[in-house]
């Protein structure tokens, strides 16, 4: 039987938001005392991991640790929303750790970017949990903010009334390949939707939209990445592709030769024949939108959109 989409409950003033680190340490615990000041300005209530401050070589503690705060947040019944920290690394350490069967059950506003495409993949694949691609406490939440990019993430896990993110009007320059296409939207981080091929967590990407955002890697990587995509028939087949930023990815010798992005873009894309997009607000940069990955999507060249379909929280 198929399974069906599960949204989340839209966040309400004086909830409680949970904070988990997932990934990578936060290495100046004065970070997340600003994202505590922040959220609490705002009118929320915060709720720390019990292993938030925990350090493992270049991780937030142990695998079990990490996991077990994932784990107890989507278990407590207070907590409506849970934030990762930051990204890094080793969110995909974690995927055979998490209980699926509880977060079906409790599902909840998940939200990072970055390394957490591991988990938001895994939430997908494993649950259908239509899941936030959304600036991060310890990076985004710090002063000086930027207004934009948190008001639309909250306005988003917060609306009532649609997705503020329904219409993005695409400039030609934006679009690759023409066409109408939709399905639901997959992706984020390049280097991690490359490192869940082979594994059970990875969704089936039939009639989906790929969404794909990179930083500093080099072309020849990008290349590689997508050409294992290519491989693994994935690119095969998806509806249509929505490429994000793609930060300081330059070859670090401007002695050697190298393909453009643009180039590499276009020779794995244009021959699929399905609306392809660039430079959508998204990815390592300052100014971005939330994306609610999961969340049924539509690209049209011709009305020049990518139209989001449903409200991601109910």
């Amino acid at each position: 039987m198929k399974m069906k989409t599960l949204r989340s409950k839209r966040l309400c003033a004086g909830d409680i938001i949970g904070l988990i680190s997932p990934a990578s340490p936060v290495f100046d615990i004065l970070k997340i005392d600003n994202a505590v000041k922040y959220l609490e300005s705002s009118g929320y209530k915060v709720q720390r991991g019990k292993n938030i401050y925990k350090r493992n070589g270049f991780l937030a503690g142990t695998d079990i640790e990490r996991a077990d705060d994932i784990n107890r947040m989507f278990a407590d019944d207070e907590v409506k929303a849970i934030f990762c920290l930051r990204g890094g690394y080793g969110s995909g350490r974690l995927l055979p750790l998490i209980d699926y069967n509880l977060i079906k059950a409790n599902p909840k506003i998940f939200a990072g970017y970055s390394d957490i495409t591991a988990l938001h993949l895994a939430l997908f694949k494993e649950c259908k949990l239509i899941t936030f691609s959304a600036p991060m406490p310890a990076v985004d939440f710090q002063p000086p903010i930027e207004e934009y990019t948190v008001s639309h993430f909250f306005d988003l896990i917060s609306s009532k009334n649609g997705c503020p993110t329904s219409e993005f009007h695409l400039q030609k320059g934006n679009i690759i390949s023409n066409g109408k296409a939709g399905g639901p939207l997959l992706g984020g981080n390049l280097t991690l939707v490359t490192s869940l091929i082979g594994t059970p967590f990875l969704p089936n990407f039939k009639d989906a939209v790929l969404f794909l955002e990179e930083i500093e890697e080099a072309p020849y990587r990008i290349d590689r990445m997508l050409n294992q995509l290519s491989l693994s028939g994935l690119l095969a087949k998806i509806s249509g592709v929505i490429l994000g930023a793609f930060t300081n990815c330059k070859g670090s010798n401007p002695e050697k030769p190298t393909l453009s992005l643009e180039e590499i873009f276009h020779n794995y894309f244009t021959k699929l024949n399905i609306p392809v997009i660039k430079n959508f607000p998204h990815g390592h940069i300052t100014e971005f939108q939330t994306l609610p990955l999961g969340c049924p999507v539509t690209i049209d060249t011709e009305q020049k959109k990518i139209i989001f379909e449903i409200n991601p929280v109910i």
